[in-house]
């Protein structure tokens, strides 16, 4: 039995370095976001600055090469349905996914944002893989690899894989607001008139 829990111990405090070892260490907490603007798959520039405007900004970090991202992929598309129709605060625009892919080929990352059904609007590469700019800019080493983007720009989290940053989400929900997609006309009608 101790050869087992000394095994175990041995392998928590391994993968707690390696979490360590590849977690960024150029973007902190509480700094601005450095600017992505990249072509999205029909060659528009997109910018994180302009997409993060009074709004919540999950900056996801991807390819479609990358097996531990391609498993994340479905709860990362349950997450942002969770939050896509909720209220927060300060946030008049809601809550979003900017993902930023460190694909080569444009043909795979396309196939793989169809194949994973990564339905929001927002997806960039500079098709550089690892000599993104954007992944230099924010210190990633390794994917899947997520930051926060409060509404007003700033970084409020950072995380190993997307997931982690649902506790986050919470904390800046309105829970005093209804979300956008239970709001029925009955009751919107009646809230207006009780005004």
């Amino acid at each position: 039995m101790k050869k087992l829990f000394s095994a175990l111990l041995v392998a928590s405090l391994f993968s707690l370095s390696a979490d360590a070892q590849y977690a960024s260490t150029k973007v902190n907490v509480g700094q601005s976001a450095p600017e992505v603007a990249f072509p999205d798959p029909q060659g528009k520039t997109i910018s994180l600055k302009e997409v993060s405007k009074g709004r919540y900004v999950l900056v996801d970090f991807w390819a479609s090469w990358c097996g531990p991202c391609r498993r994340a992929n479905p709860e990362l598309v349950e997450t942002y349905n969770k939050y896509k129709a909720q209220k927060f605060k300060k946030a008049p625009n809601g809550f979003t996914v900017f993902s930023v892919s460190l694909d080569g080929r444009k043909e795979a990352w396309v196939q793989a944002i169809a194949a994973d059904k990564l339905e929001w609007e927002y997806h960039v590469s500079d098709l550089k893989n690892w000599d993104s700019k954007a992944a230099e800019d924010y210190g990633v080493q390794a994917i899947p690899q997520a930051f926060l983007v409060g509404p007003d720009g700033k970084i409020i989290g950072k995380y190993m894989n997307a997931l982690e940053a649902i506790a986050d989400l919470e904390k800046y929900i309105d829970s005093g607001a209804p979300a956008k997609s239970k709001v029925s006309k009955n009751k919107t009608s009646k809230a207006s008139a009780r005004k």
